[in-house]
């Protein structure tokens, strides 16, 4: 079994280095880069670090698995869980899109960093 970084990794190649939920691009390395290269500030950016997401939970049985990762910034990683009942992946990107696409997610331009 390859550990979790190694699959947050596979994921994030997997995914081109885009969020699976709101589609922005992260990064895995260092905020103050990510910011000077997207004009945004290091706070905007640390919004952007690349997470290992379990699609299945683990508390709910889910392992560490190539199937069961997923890239996912920060951000949509943390508030997708932070939800009384975390709802499904699916269901939570499309929560997320429409949030997005009506500029309520993230505080930076989506064509910033897409």
């Amino acid at each position: 079994m390859a550990g979790i970084r190694k699959l947050r990794l596979l994921a994030f190649h997997r995914q081109n280095g885009k969020c699976c939920y709101c589609g922005f691009l992260m990064w895995l390395d260092s905020a103050e880069s990510f910011a000077k290269q997207h004009g945004i500030t290091i706070k905007q950016a640390r919004h952007f670090q690349c997470t290992a997401e379990h699609l299945h939970a683990r508390q709910d049985g889910g392992r560490d698995v190539r199937e069961n990762i997923a890239a996912a910034c920060i951000r949509c990683n943390q508030l997708r869980h932070r939800r009384q009942k975390p709802m499904p992946p699916e269901q939570y990107q499309q929560l997320v899109v429409s949030r997005v696409s009506k500029g309520g997610w993230h505080n930076v331009p989506k064509l910033a960093i897409c």
